[in-house]
């Protein structure tokens, strides 16, 4: 897959602020196994989406190497709650295709806000990205992971602690970064 820079900027992301701050504990082995799959939707259509979403569910299941695939949303999905009732029919989508408990979704946006805070609480940043993004991972490897990862309830608190230390400026500034056209 060619290195859109839809994808320079997820993969930067990925390394410089999720990997390299420990947001996902399980992020670091899968960017060191290169088991990540940075699949473009080009579509703004939902329906398409939609389609290619069902497509990436077929291909992991025949590629078992790939451990994880982050849909990138570069145009149609710039609105959050465009993007939200996509995520919505997306999940709904999985249930209705057979693969409930095979995959599941994790969301993020680069306006993603999280229900009952305001919009420039920082603690938003966990979920923020440089473009929408749905990302699809396997529900075994997870609970796999999960397992071996003590207290693992408690990763998403110490993420929004990390966040209201560090601050909005500080995660704006590293969203910025994985912009292509920045050179660090």
């Amino acid at each position: 897959m060619p290195e859109t820079e839809s994808i320079v900027a997820t993969r930067r992301w990925v390394e410089r602020v999720i990997m390299k701050y420990n947001l996902c504990p399980f992020a670091r082995r899968e960017v060191e196994r290169n088991s990540i799959r940075y699949a473009v939707f080009e579509q703004t259509k939902v329906k398409a989406v939609l389609a290619n979403l069902v497509a990436e569910c077929e291909y992991l299941d025949s590629h078992p190497d790939t451990e994880t695939t982050l849909c990138i949303l570069p145009r149609g999905f710039e609105g959050f709650y465009a993007y939200l009732d996509l995520v919505a029919l997306a999940s709904e989508l999985l249930v209705e295709q057979g693969y409930e408990g095979h995959y599941q979704l994790a969301s993020f946006h680069p306006d993603y806000c999280f229900d009952g805070e305001p919009q420039d609480d920082p603690s938003n940043y966990t979920n923020r990205s440089p473009l929408p993004l749905i990302h699809l991972i396997r529900e075994a490897s997870m609970e796999k992971a999960l397992e071996s990862y003590e207290e693992p309830e408690s990763i998403p608190e110490r993420n929004i602690a990390f966040a209201r230390r560090k601050g909005s400026e500080f995660f704006e500034s590293l969203l910025t970064r994985c912009n292509p056209s920045e050179r660090n």
